[in-house]
């Protein structure tokens, strides 16, 4: 019997405001417990929200770019539950009257090309605390330095098909998130994660199957790989004729299994209500076609701009075009006439693994645009090869200090003099007869042991090329 899967991601963005949504207090993180905190987030008696204004413009801009229409008087309501880290007792959130709806946005895998999926809502609310579990206690504490972080909660349609399009459908909310600048993305900070509805169908089926919920997944390799298991999971499930339960599951990243953790709520447990102490949000149409006119270059846009103008390919563009860090990077290296394909290179290749074993960022390490570029200059011209260019990068890195400073204080300069060069390779033949003997005899492998030892006498400085060139001409000669 075969199945197709039905999924559904919600994914919460928090956004880059310096304070909350309904206080001012700091959206700062790694502060101590409780210690960005007041009346309003800790939900005291008598402690009335006032609406942060920069959080409905965010929301509103994100909106435009998923294609979203914009709603002009959106409401907050009331979600109400019980939970320690949730002091009023209850959320203020949206329901009925969302800021965003009616949006898509499209993706492409190998598995299935590309495809639309469509975006049901994006509303605004505020985050919960966190609760701590100290190790070999019962007890847990409650830090609520988190609640009231201005969040967005982007509602998809069941459109995804596959574990690939989820993870693809959140590196794409991600990407645009952050080159409109709502949001930094920082995932190990919770800035963006994902619940994730699951259910199979019979092949055909038009119904819907029991969907499970997966919360809080907090990387794109999580999502890809908790909807790989739910579904099969499910499967498993199915195939041995037991029910799929419609409930809230939990991911176990060091086991690879999701776990149950409650029966879902429906909407009407809840009990929604428009929030009294908080009025209308009205948007103007004028403010609205500002943010449209002003929104910056999508990922998408910035993805073909890349491959026309630059040569680059598909994968290369796709990965630069996904950070609005590393492609604005990019793009000042290429404003001081680097070569595009080296520029790229070095980008996804070296400074991409440094940035991934060191845990910084590209603001982080110590590296510009300008020697970056100088550096690529130096490899074209041929006064360093690829192979000293590795060396010159991790000084750059350690140093901060020019290209053209280390060669010069390093003696690293490519030697390209083909007197030099050849009076080195006669000398080297003349000394190694056997060897010159085995090539003219047909073993013309051997010129690597020409190559190398050509190599260490000029310190790795020798230009490969005009060493190869040399060397041949001499022994065919």
């Amino acid at each position: 019997m075969q199945f197709e899967p039905v999924v559904g991601l919600e994914i919460h963005v928090q956004l880059a405001t310096a304070s909350k949504i309904f206080c001012s207090c700091s959206t700062e993180f790694g502060k101590p417990p409780n210690a960005n905190t007041c009346p309003v987030c800790l939900g005291l008696p008598g402690a009335l929200p006032v609406l942060n204004s920069q959080v409905p413009e965010f929301a509103a801009q994100l909106g435009l770019a998923l294609n979203c229409d914009i709603r002009m008087d959106s409401q907050f309501a009331r979600k109400n539950y019980f939970y320690p880290d949730l002091p009023k007792a209850y959320q203020i959130s949206q329901f009925d009257r969302p800021i965003c709806e009616n949006g898509w946005l499209e993706i492409e895998t190998e598995s299935r090309g590309k495809s639309r999926i469509g975006i049901t809502r994006i509303h605004m609310e505020e985050d919960a605390g966190k609760l701590i579990h100290a190790d070999g206690s019962d007890e847990s504490l409650v830090d609520l330095n988190r609640a009231g972080v201005p969040l967005l909660e982007i509602v998809s349609e069941p459109d995804v098909r596959s574990a690939e399009e989820a993870k693809a459908y959140m590196e794409k909310i991600h990407a645009i998130a952050t080159t409109i600048g709502v949001s930094d993305g920082d995932m190990e900070k919770g800035h963006l994660r994902c619940d994730a509805n699951v259910s199979l169908r019979p092949l055909g089926q038009e119904e819907f199957g029991t969907r499970t919920e997966t919360k809080n997944l907090n990387s794109f390799r999580f999502v890809q790989q908790a909807v790989s298991y739910e579904m099969e999971r499910q499967r498993e499930e199915i195939l041995d004729g037991k029910k799929i339960v419609q409930e809230t599951r939990l991911w176990d990243s060091d086991r690879k299994v999701t776990f149950s953790m409650r029966s879902k709520e429906e909407a009407d447990e809840y009990r929604y209500f428009p929030d009294p102490d908080l009025p209308i949000v009205r948007l103007s149409s004028e403010l609205i076609e500002t943010f449209r006119n002003n929104l910056p270059e999508l990922p998408d846009a910035k993805r073909l701009r890349f491959i026309e103008e630059h040569g680059l390919s598909t994968n290369d563009a796709e990965f630069l075009s996904a950070s609005r860090e590393i492609s604005e990077y990019f793009e000042k290296v290429l404003a001081l006439e680097a070569s595009p394909k080296l520029a790229c290179n070095w980008i996804i290749g070296d400074l991409t693994r440094v940035m991934n074993e060191s845990g910084k960022t590209l603001k982080d390490i110590n590296l510009s645009p300008e020697h970056l570029a100088d550096l690529t200059k130096f490899i074209e011209s041929g006064e360093i090869s690829s192979k000293i260019a590795k060396t010159i990068f991790e000084e750059m890195l350690a140093s901060a200090k020019a290209p053209e400073v280390i060669i010069e204080e390093k003696g690293l300069k490519q030697i390209s003099d083909e007197g030099e060069l050849g009076r080195i390779a006669s000398e080297l033949l003349a000394a190694n007869p056997e060897q010159v003997e085995q090539y003219r005899a047909g073993k013309t492998k051997v010129i690597g042991f020409f190559v190398g030892q050509m190599m260490k006498q000029t310190r790795g400085r020798g230009n490969p090329a005009v060493i190869n060139r040399l060397l041949k001409e001499k022994l065919d000669g």
